[in-house]
């Protein structure tokens, strides 16, 4: 059964989901961020299948996350690096890396990130306002330009701006 597409959802979590939502996605992000790069290096690191892994990365460069850069002609060979859009989910996927490190794994982290700095990387949302560290209980939604009572945002609509049909 095909998956449903959130394209239509008034819902920016809906449609990022569209785009990097299946499992595979945030692996093969991460490994050509780590410069896992070319499609057999991604089927041997992952041991996804190649018509699996071809549907992935066409999203990905039809959603512009990821890229090809040609680096053989004959016969016709990629990379694949990520762009704007791409690199901007990798402190994303790093925090979902050390909440799994933290929450599903055996205690021994499989990578350790470092920043530029050097120092180990614990990554944390902090607020750029006032520099305190982000938590649920700190967050408050309210009513965006875009919100709209529509599927993905029926509820929180009727919720959050009291629209109703």
């Amino acid at each position: 059964m095909p998956r449903r597409s959130f394209a239509d959802f008034a819902c920016s979590l809906a449609r990022t989901l569209d785009v990097i939502g299946d499992p595979w996605t945030p692996l093969i992000l991460r490994d050509i961020h780590l410069g896992v790069d070319t499609f057999n290096e991604i089927v041997r690191d992952l041991g996804i299948s190649r018509a699996l892994l071809t549907a992935r990365l066409d999203l990905l460069v039809r959603e512009q996350v990821v890229r090809e850069v040609p680096y053989r002609e004959h016969p016709p060979r990629v990379r694949y690096a990520l762009t704007e859009r791409g690199t901007q989910l990798v402190p994303i996927l790093v925090a979902l890396t050390q909440w799994g490190d933290r929450w599903t794994g055996d205690g021994e982290p499989p990578l350790l990130f470092t920043h530029a700095c050097g120092a180990p990387l614990e990554t944390a949302v902090t607020c750029t306002a006032c520099g305190e560290p982000v938590g649920a209980t700190g967050i408050e939604a309210r009513p965006g330009p875009g919100g709209r009572h529509a599927p993905g945002t029926l509820v929180v609509a009727e919720r959050l701006m009291g629209m109703t049909d």
